[in-house]
C-alpha cells in the first residue's frame, strides 16, 4: 500500500508542463482533502527533485512557495517561466494556468 507521500508525488507528476495545481488539489488527489499542509511537507522533502515537478504546486491564491526547498521563490518562478507560466509578483493566475485534471 502506498504512503500518503507516495500518493502526493504520484499526483504531482500528473501536472502537465505549463500548468499548476494547488496544495489542496494535490491533497484531494492523494485521498486526504484536508491535508494540504502535509502536501507542502511532502514536497519540501521531494526525494527526486528533477523528476517530481514540485515547482508546479502553488497555494490556493496562486502564490509561489515562500520556502521553495530547491532554490527559493526565484527558482520556482524561473522553472515555471521556462514552462511558459507567467509569474507576476510571486503569483500565478490560476484562472489561466490551473490544471483541472484529476
Amino acid at each position: 500500500m502506498q504512503t500518503f507521500y507516495e500518493r502526493v508525488y504520484e499526483a504531482v507528476c500528473r501536472i502537465p508542463r505549463g500548468r499548476v495545481a494547488t496544495y489542496g488539489q494535490i491533497a484531494l488527489m492523494a485521498g486526504s482533502p484536508r491535508a494540504s499542509r502535509i502536501v507542502g511537507g511532502a514536497l519540501h522533502r521531494n526525494p527526486r527533485p528533477g523528476e517530481i515537478p514540485c515547482h508546479r504546486v502553488v497555494n490556493r491564491e496562486g502564490r509561489l512557495a515562500p520556502d521553495f526547498a530547491f532554490g527559493g521563490t526565484d527558482a520556482q518562478a524561473a522553472l515555471l517561466r521556462m514552462e511558459g507560466v507567467e509569474v507576476v509578483d510571486g503569483y500565478v493566475d490560476l484562472a489561466k494556468y490551473r490544471w483541472m485534471g484529476g
